[in-house]
């Protein structure tokens, strides 16, 4: 299998779980330094692979799908977790901006698809897409975060109709607020007062508690299992009750 974003955040998260399920496993990571670093973290071992490449260009996803399946003799399993996240005021928005999160969160996941369908098709096997409840429904101060993600959602499952002829599943994940190190950096750690941030964020789902990358690497497991074999084109909530209403 390869995880996209693998080096850090839920998709090493989501890694570090398919490991001690007994996997083999391809990281992608922006570098070859942050992939080594995220391999060296998960312990090393036969069964990771190296698959850098920036997700945020089509060269890159597709260097990344044919190192994996080089490495792998194929591919099974493709986890499109490699995003980004920044909020600001409408006004501030600019065309970088807009450019940065369609690139990575959007173009970067239809791309890394598209180079794995054809392994995919010989293996019969399936897709998962990290969205976010930020694709569910909307909130200020992230608009552009929220209209990237809302497209992997409706990707997804546009995707999943049209290929399942293919005997390839395509599901989607839509984690809230989950305790990595870019949640901290660009969302808690910036502000003036951190902690009110991180309290704010806590309390915003009805379990009172950030998620934790293992999970989300739970329903991953599952989406991507034998168990879900009847399950595709979903888009599965795991977030703490948020986008059950407030």
């Amino acid at each position: 299998m390869l995880v996209t974003g693998g080096s850090r955040g839920i998709g090493f998260g989501i890694a570090k779980a398919y490991i001690a399920a007994g996997a083999r496993v391809a990281i992608n990571g922006r570098t070859e330094e942050s992939v080594a670093a995220a391999i060296e973290k998960l312990g090393g071992g036969d069964n990771l692979f190296s698959a850098p490449g920036d997700i945020g260009t089509v060269a890159g996803c597709k260097l990344a799908v044919k190192t994996a399946v080089d490495a792998l003799g194929g591919l099974d399993i493709l986890v499109n977790s490699a995003g980004i996240g920044h909020g600001r005021p409408i006004a501030d928005c600019d065309e970088e901006m807009w450019d940065l999160h369609v690139d990575v969160n959007l173009k970067g996941t239809f791309f890394t698809c598209r180079a794995a369908i054809p392994e995919l098709k010989k293996s019969k096997g399936n897709i998962l897409n990290i969205g976010s409840d930020a694709g569910l429904m909307g909130c200020p101060g992230i608009v552009v975060y929220c209209a990237s993600k809302a497209g992997v959602v409706n990707m997804t499952k546009a995707m999943a109709i049209e290929i399942a002829p293919d005997n390839i599943r395509v599901n989607c994940i839509c984690p809230g607020y989950v305790d990595t190190d870019m949640i901290r950096r660009d969302h808690i750690e910036i502000k003036d007062d951190p902690a009110a941030a991180e309290e704010r964020m806590t309390n915003y789902a009805p379990i009172k508690r950030l998620g934790l990358p293992a999970d989300i690497a739970e329903g991953v497991l599952y989406l991507t299992s034998d168990r879900a074999s009847f399950v595709t084109g979903s888009s599965l909530s795991i977030d703490g009750g948020t986008t059950a209403g407030h």
